[in-house]
């Protein structure tokens, strides 16, 4: 699956043995982005929440990717929700950028696919946004919170889905199934 990493083992073989050839050197530099999101990957993969899929469009650009999340429980069960994820050259001093593709009613998602998720902040007042200790894995697995314990009506991007939360349960509920039916299958 990550073609990247032959490219990153080819350029380490290549390291002794270095030519005056520097012609060719910028078909072999690897980024420290890719190389950080090798590692990166790899470990995201083996720890995927049970509720998320990562697919890689082009499996030699790991910087972009789709995530599908799945709730199994609350709100949003059974509804399927894509995200889709680039890494910018200046990861992981900077957050990737990450944008809702499934319209959805939801207070920390707007219905245009901006998301509230203070670790995708670069800086965030709490304390809790982007910091390069963090991965791809915090990403994940903080997206897919969105639909269980961070579901946060308290400090809403969306507004109106929190006023209406709080006017009335009940209606928000048949909302988020209208959207899910409509949208999120």
């Amino acid at each position: 699956m990550l073609t990247l990493a032959s490219k990153l083992k080819r350029e380490d073989g290549l390291k002794g043995s270095r030519t005056s050839a520097t012609a060719s050197d910028s078909t072999r530099r690897v980024s420290v982005r890719d190389r950080l999101l090798v590692k990166e990957v790899a470990e995201l993969e083996a720890n995927l929440p049970c509720t998320c899929k990562v697919h890689f469009p082009d499996p030699n650009k790991l910087h972009c990717f789709q995530l599908t999340v799945t709730p199994d429980e609350g709100y949003y069960q059974g509804g399927k929700f894509q995200f889709e994820t680039e890494v910018p050259d200046a990861y992981n001093m900077v957050p990737p950028k990450v944008k809702c593709l499934t319209r959805i009613w939801h207070p920390n998602i707007t219905e245009t696919g901006e998301i509230c998720l203070s670790l995708l902040r670069e800086h965030s007042i709490d304390g809790t946004g982007w910091a390069p200790t963090r991965t791809l894995k915090d990403v994940v697995w903080g997206l897919n919170s969105l639909f269980t314990d961070l579901l946060n009506f308290d400090d809403p991007l969306n507004i109106e889905a929190a006023e209406h939360h709080l006017r009335d349960k009940e209606d928000f509920r048949n909302k988020v199934e209208d959207y899910m039916k409509r949208y999120a299958r």
